[in-house]
């Protein structure tokens, strides 16, 4: 594929990221991305053409060792449910500085029921969550993947084109 036909595929696959309507146990949600994934990207050039990649790859980084945390607390015959909320916590924050809106979303239902203290409706979360996340990780991947393959081949990111 040419850089330019790599160049359009990237734009559109980028909008569909902030635009795409799918079902989750919270309802209907639109986009997997918010304006603050818009904004990491406005936050890479030339001097540092890796910056969205490496800001993601530490919150795949965080997202797995917190969701490995919050499996295995959510597994204890004796729920910590400040510790579990903490965990929550931390994701939600990691999710939102990324622009992961629906990891976000889940998370702020998931510590709601934390409050509760209702082991079903966190178990029943933290399922959404790892869903949610397993599918913004793959297609960031993707993302990433195509961005990689556009500098390689001689191009730059047309950011400009991204106009929502």
């Amino acid at each position: 594929m040419e850089v330019v036909q790599m160049q359009r595929a990237w734009v559109e696959y980028t909008k569909s990221l902030f635009r795409e309507f799918s079902y989750s146990f919270f309802g209907w949600m639109k986009g997997f991305l918010d304006a603050q994934f818009q904004q990491l990207q406005l936050l890479q050039d030339e001097s540092n053409p890796d910056f969205v990649a490496e800001v993601v790859s530490l919150f795949f980084e965080d997202s797995e060792r917190l969701l490995s945390d919050l499996t295995f607390a959510l597994e204890q015959q004796s729920v910590d449910f400040k510790k579990v909320d903490a965990h929550v916590h931390q994701l939600k924050g990691s999710s939102s500085s990324i622009g992961a809106q629906r990891v976000k979303n889940d998370c702020i239902a998931f510590r709601s029921f934390c409050e509760e203290q209702n082991v079903e409706g966190c178990q029943r979360c933290l399922q959404q969550v790892k869903q949610d996340y397993s599918l913004v990780k793959s297609k960031l991947e993707a993302l990433i993947r195509l961005e990689q393959q556009i500098v390689a081949a001689g191009g730059s990111i047309p950011m400009e084109e991204l106009s929502f």
